[in-house]
């Protein structure tokens, strides 16, 4: 039998700590997003209602389908800087007349939409995986263009939102802009540059530069509506393909314009009668240990996110600190690569790299779900090969052409991340879980490693060290890495594409995999050279 039977004993003291932590991991959560949905504050919104304007949120939910989900990218960017949790801006897939598509939406109640540059890493993170995966890309745009004192970050690397646009649509993967409001300056190219642009009549303003600009560079006396209005762009100008009397006739016409793109999904369709899980996937929030240096059985997470709990193990009995194995997820076709045991060693180098092989020779997506303190160290490990083992690994995700999809359950540490197709890697969607930790190693390893340094500097210099100063350093930086390897914190850093709750782990696979599958799925022809 494949299918997975559960060790997991839910009744035990352990489990309910394990649970009581993961559910104030996310209570915590919860409170960083309700910042992100906020928005400006109450002030803000109010004076934006009085104007008779939708909030961005308001507009995704009339311009998905009904009841339809709505998978939320990258909502904590910008966590832990001096600009707003959610980098005034809303990304997300969902599904308008049935065709998959990536939305984008400025938050006018945060500094009236402005781009910063967590909005703008926000955005071209959005782009890449329109682009990815073959999504039309839907722009509900209201912003007042860069955020001023920020430019020197943001100007530059901004012309990318722009250029992607235009390459998207050479892909023939369709652009809409929705115009609510301001898209000003160099905002102004973004409808300029889509392919469909939608205005409303008496709230779209797009100019290169408003009345008070062209007063100072021309002298020239203007104002909103004859420079830049809505009416003036679908009568003269030419830039508005259509003309919508308010805000949710504009969202009406959008939707037309996705129902008439004959949109068609170039990869496999899922099997029609997949079966849920047998096993339960609330218990997913006690199998994780509070400390991570514990092992857990990935096993027990598997059984709970993939098609009737149903897993072929590949190759169980060798580098078994890696399960490699076949499912379906969603009805989709999928390779799992799990940390076991946290550490990679040559063995599971090898067999992860022959098993990514076999997923491109038929072409599998793949997911990595990530619990890896590294690549094993030591003498023994070394004169083994674990280098040339650990690289061949690397060599195969870097090269791998399958779709990948990684989520972060516990630690991600060293080169293990990478092999494991951490975010340098290209996964087309990255999650993590609220106990996930990230870091070139744990804070306590790297701490260690300056003592030791700073200790042998100590003696080659002839002079004796401070250990009350070593102390003090150790605990500075095990405290420092410890902040930095944490999930809302790497988050805000746009290293992954959002924290979820581990039971909702199987629906947000199963919604990437349906975005990963409008565009072809194909395995790589050739791989670089393994170093044997």
């Amino acid at each position: 039998m494949s299918v997975i039977r559960s060790g997991v004993d839910t009744g035990s003291a352990e489990f309910a700590a394990n649970r009581e932590a993961m559910e104030a991991k996310l209570a915590e959560l919860a409170a960083e997003h309700a910042k992100a949905i906020a928005g400006g504050g109450e002030k803000y919104v109010e004076r934006h209602r009085k104007r008779g304007k939708l909030l961005a949120r308001e507009r995704i939910e009339l311009l998905i389908d009904e009841d339809s989900p709505f998978l939320e990218l990258s909502p904590l960017a910008a966590w832990g800087t001096d600009y707003h949790v959610g980098g005034s801006v809303v990304t997300g897939i969902g599904v308008v007349e049935g065709v998959e598509c990536m939305i984008v939406a400025n938050d006018p109640t945060v500094k009236g939409g402005a781009s910063n540059p967590s909005s703008l890493k926000k955005g071209l993170r959005a782009a890449e995986i329109a682009a990815e995966n073959r999504l039309p890309t839907i722009n509900l745009v209201e912003s007042g263009g860069a955020d001023l004192p920020t430019q020197k970050e943001i100007f530059i690397p901004g012309g990318r939102t722009f250029r992607n646009l235009t390459t998207s649509s050479a892909a023939r993967i369709p652009t809409i802009a929705l115009v609510f409001g301001n898209s000003t300056a160099g905002g102004a190219y973004l409808p300029g540059m889509s392919d469909y642009v939608v205005m409303v009549k008496e709230r779209a303003k797009v100019f290169l530069g408003g009345p008070p600009l062209v007063k100072m560079a021309t002298g020239e006396e203007s104002d909103d509506e004859s420079l830049g209005g809505a009416e003036m762009h679908a009568r003269t100008s030419g830039l508005a393909d259509y003309l919508a009397h308010d805000e949710q006739d504009a969202i009406r016409i959008g939707r037309s314009i996705v129902k008439r793109l004959n949109w068609h999904k170039q990869g496999p369709s899922p099997k029609p009668d997949y079966a849920e899980p047998v096993l339960d996937a609330q218990d997913l929030l006690g199998i994780v240990p509070t400390d991570l240096k514990i092992p857990f059985d990935p096993r027990e997470v598997i059984g709970r996110i993939v098609d009737g709990s149903d897993f072929d193990e590949f190759k169980p009995l060798y580098g078994t600190s890696l399960v490699t194995g076949w499912a379906n997820l969603h009805g989709y076709p999928i390779g799992i690569l799990a940390n076991a045991q946290g550490v990679l060693f040559s063995e599971e180098s090898q067999k992860a790299t022959q098993f990514i092989q076999l997923a491109n020779q038929t072409d599998t997506p793949l997911l990595f779900l990530h619990n890896t303190t590294g690549y094993m160290v030591g003498k023994e490990y070394e004169q083994g090969g674990i280098i040339k083992h650990g690289a061949m690994m690397i060599n195969a995700v870097s090269n791998s052409k399958v779709p990948h999809l990684s989520v972060l359950m516990g630690a991600s540490y060293g080169a293990g991340h990478y092999g494991m197709c951490g975010r340098a890697y290209g996964p087309r969607f990255l999650f993590a879980w609220p106990s996930a930790k990230s870091a070139v190693m744990g804070p306590a390893q790297l701490a260690g490693v300056l003592s030791i340094v700073a200790r042998q500097a100590a003696a080659g210099r002839g002079q004796p060290y401070d250990e009350d100063a070593d102390a003090a350093m150790r605990a500075m930086v095990e405290q420092q890495i410890e902040a930095e390897s944490l999930p809302m914190f790497l988050s805000g850093m746009l290293y992954d594409d959002g924290i979820i709750d581990p039971r909702d782990t199987r629906t947000v696979l199963g919604l990437c995999l349906s975005a990963i599958h409008n565009g072809p799925i194909r395995g790589a022809e050739g791989f670089g050279v393994f170093r044997m």
